[in-house]
């Protein structure tokens, strides 16, 4: 590829007809001058959100799947007792389904010390079991109207580890300040009174409007109500405007032919794509769906990682160390057409600089997949992946 088609495609972000095409394909808000910062463990982003919730002074608006009732949940509810305390306003939205082993006086305690919480999706039992597959997987703490936290991590001690271990989870999220902040209290609110709770008016969303970086952001949301995958798409687009490099991290990789056409094209066209996932998963199933993508990916020259030392759970896309996606979504069918999802993407070549280096300290810690040693596996494992292949749109 010569040097002036790569420079050529390297602008394509940047360029009027390109942003176009990907907010008509996504309906993102775009919003410039925010100051984005990455926090390279779930424990670093674990204690950035904890000192957030001691300096609010008017509302905290926190979004998440998993809540648990061990350590770091108990740390997490006094920090926002604490806030309630001093006469902030305080609204947690759960995900039903993704704490159902999070014991009802956790929550009962929060509403007594002042945090108005609400369950997202409880099951009606009245309309069958078609309840349990609408989930909120969206991970996101909002702070006077001012600072967002957004991620992969949920609540738990194997999310928010200081120090990697087999028990503590591999984990990333990043800190956001500027306009963009305004629109994800729009969308928080949006799913709050869905659930029925209050209706309330963000407090200090003049402090979001603020230019405060120079990092421009798209937020991209996921929900079972849109007409198609607008996370998918996300995905789909960064990838079509790749011109040297692509980064993944994923802890769980069910993409569907679509998005593996979309990888395989850019391979093709001399765009080095790096995919790491995980050795080993909390959901076995899943990884064994997921291998049975590496053959047509290793024959394209994607270069396929397995994550060692611990459980990943990632969620990040950087392309040509400029434009990153990350966020809650996963590379599977369920985050692109069942969950509400929640990603941002950064055009900002320092941030995606600093992405790219914690990517490559991931791939320095994992086992490259060799397309003759993933060939030679056994008959048993082959059959096993294709007898799991039909359950890749429940995972």
């Amino acid at each position: 590829m010569s040097r002036l088609r790569r420079k050529r495609q390297f602008r394509i972000f940047r360029t009027p007809r390109f942003f176009r095409w990907f907010r008509r394909n996504t309906e993102a808000a775009c919003s410039p001058q925010n100051r984005v910062r990455l926090f390279d463990t779930g424990g670093e982003l674990f204690r950035a959100m904890i000192e957030s919730f001691a300096q609010a002074r008017h509302q905290i608006l926190i979004e998440f799947y998993i809540i648990r009732s061990d350590r770091t949940g108990a740390a997490f509810a006094q920090a926002l007792l604490a806030a309630a305390a001093r006469g902030v306003s305080v609204r947690l939205l759960y995900d039903y389904v993704g704490c159902f082993d999070t014991p009802g006086y956790y929550f009962r305690h929060l509403e007594k010390g002042g945090v108005r919480c609400i369950p997202f999706n409880p099951p009606p039992f009245r309309g069958g079991l078609a309840w349990f597959d609408r989930r909120d997987h969206r991970k996101m703490v909002l702070v006077d109207g001012a600072v967002a936290f957004l991620g992969g991590i949920n609540i738990g001690d194997e999310y928010a580890a200081g120090e990697e271990t087999g028990e503590q989870w591999r984990d990333l999220g990043v800190r956001i300040e500027g306009p963009a902040v305004s629109f994800l209290q729009q969308l928080f609110l949006e799913t709050w009174v869905e659930e029925r709770g209050d209706t309330f008016i963000p407090e200090e969303t003049a402090l979001a409007d603020r230019e405060a970086g120079d990092a421009s952001l798209m937020v991209v949301t996921g929900s079972p109500h849109h007409n198609r995958s607008f996370i998918r798409s996300a995905f789909m687009m960064a990838v079509a405007g790749a011109s040297e490099t692509v980064k993944v991290l994923t802890p769980y990789f069910v993409p569907g032919p679509r998005f593996l056409r979309s990888l395989l094209r850019a391979a093709r066209r001399g765009v080095r794509v790096q995919l790491v996932l995980p050795e080993k998963s909390d959901v076995p199933l899943v990884r064994l769906v997921s291998r049975s993508y590496y053959g047509p990916l290793l024959r394209a020259g994607v270069e396929v990682y397995e994550r060692q030392g611990t459980i990943l759970h990632a969620k990040v896309m950087v392309i040509d160390g400029c434009w990153t996606v990350i966020g809650s979504a996963n590379l599977d069918l369920r985050s692109f057409h069942r969950n509400y999802e929640l990603n941002v993407v950064v055009d900002s070549h320092e941030f995606g600089m600093q992405v790219e280096r914690a990517i490559e300290e991931d791939i320095r810690r994992s086992h490259r997949i060799d397309l003759v040693e993933h060939e030679q596996r056994g008959v048993l494992v082959r059959l096993m992946e294709r007898l799991s292949a039909p359950a890749s749109w429940f995972l």
